[in-house]
């Protein structure tokens, strides 16, 4: 068995095996740590619109509220407004506080509502943390309600003490709060799918791309190198559309939403799958396996950056400008309009094709820059029997 080990350790695709689990877990804890540090602080990056229907008697609380809330908050848009810029997930809360409110708190054994809106076809934090931040101001609004109702019988002349308290005992649930959910998600499974489809789909082209390079390596005597950028071109699209059409079908067939439908949702996920393989493909060419190892810092960096887990408005300006520039972000915007609803798909895949387009251009440049490999030269012909004969 020691020889066997020592053996073993000699070939070179052990050392590259070994080194190439180190370096997932260096690549990974780097980016992951650096990409997640400071996220609980930049809550503020996250938008809430305050809708006072209610005039001049609400203004206060609306102040009130806009001061205290640890998000950025917006008070001069109209409900109208409002709405739109939620379902372009500008926003990612409506707070709306309804004509006739500061009317109801006022009204004895009459409850005042406030009404929230949250689109729900974004990242899984978004939701948890809106519903979260819901919850909060109700039972904070409601506090208030209770010790101003409470303040006002109490200085009202000839009020016994024990109808005072029982008269802010029935203010502490002045107030509730309905929420009102935008596109709703159908289980996590549904809420997951982004996540999972980007990570699936680039791991399966990685490990595609380096062995249609192996592929080509052992063929490059044989054919010349744009022979086989060609035929590497088709391989790629007739997979990405065999592949995509696989992992759709299994997802719908297996519970999930496709708002848009199965074909757009198909077919979305054909391009950025594309994408993916003719992206990962360019450090390949450029490197052999060895652009492997790029292709994982490109992996943990675009799932840290997509907003497939974290919404991208809570990383720092380093990992949004990464995000803006890799395709994961645009499959994932466009898988959350198709999948769950909303605009946005027509310009993920504007911005698919055009990364898609500068993958396949610089490849190709790759290519041509590239030293061609020197042919190997046929075996002389050996002579034949009656050459032989003739000679002698």
């Amino acid at each position: 068995m020691f020889k066997a080990l020592q053996a073993l350790l000699k070939k070179p695709q052990t050392i590259i095996g070994i080194v190439t689990a180190l370096m997932f877990q260096v690549i990974f804890s780097v980016i992951w740590m650096t990409a997640y540090s400071g996220v609980n602080d930049r809550a503020s990056e996250l938008t809430i619109a305050i809708v006072n229907e209610d005039g001049a008697q609400a203004e206060e609380l609306t102040s009130r509220l806009a001061a205290s809330l640890p998000f950025h908050t917006v008070l001069t848009l109209s409900p109208e407004q409002a709405a739109g810029q939620l379902e372009q997930r500008d926003l990612h809360m409506i707070l709306q506080i309804p004509s006739g409110f500061t009317e109801q708190l006022r009204t004895p054994g009459a409850k005042a509502a406030i009404n929230y809106t949250i689109n729900e076809a974004n990242p899984v934090t978004i939701k948890s943390i809106m519903q979260g931040a819901a919850a909060n101001i109700t039972s904070s609004v409601n506090s208030q309600a209770a010790a101003q109702g409470t303040q006002a019988i109490l200085i009202q002349s000839g009020t016994p003490a024990e109808q005072a308290a029982a008269a802010a005992g029935s203010l502490i649930s002045k107030v509730e709060g309905t929420t009102t959910s935008l596109h709703p998600v159908n289980g996590m499974n549904n809420q997951m799918v982004p996540m999972m489809v980007v990570l699936a789909s680039f791991v399966g082209s990685m490990i595609m791309g380096l062995n249609l390079q192996v592929a080509t390596g052992m063929l490059s005597a044989a054919y010349s190198r744009w022979k086989l950028f060609g035929a590497r071109f088709f391989i790629n699209i007739g997979s990405a559309l065999a592949v995509s059409l696989l992992g759709s079908s299994l997802i719908v067939a297996l519970g999930g939403q496709t708002q848009q439908g199965f074909l757009a949702f198909w077919l979305f996920q054909a391009l950025f799958v594309a994408t993916f393989m003719f992206f990962s493909q360019i450090f390949l060419i450029a490197f052999g396996a060895a652009g492997s190892l790029f292709n994982i810092i490109m992996l943990s960096l675009q799932l840290v950056s997509s907003g497939a887990m974290v919404p991208r408005e809570l990383l720092s300006g380093f990992y949004r400008f990464i995000g803006d520039v890799l395709p994961a972000t645009y499959a994932v915007k466009g898988v959350l309009s198709v999948q769950l609803g909303g605009p946005g798909a027509q310009s993920a895949a504007g911005s698919l094709v055009l990364v898609l387009a500068v993958a396949i251009g610089v490849s190709a440049l790759i290519t041509l820059l590239k030293k061609a490999p020197s042919p190997v030269e046929a075996p002389a012909a050996s002579a034949s029997p009656s050459a032989a004969v003739q000679s002698v």
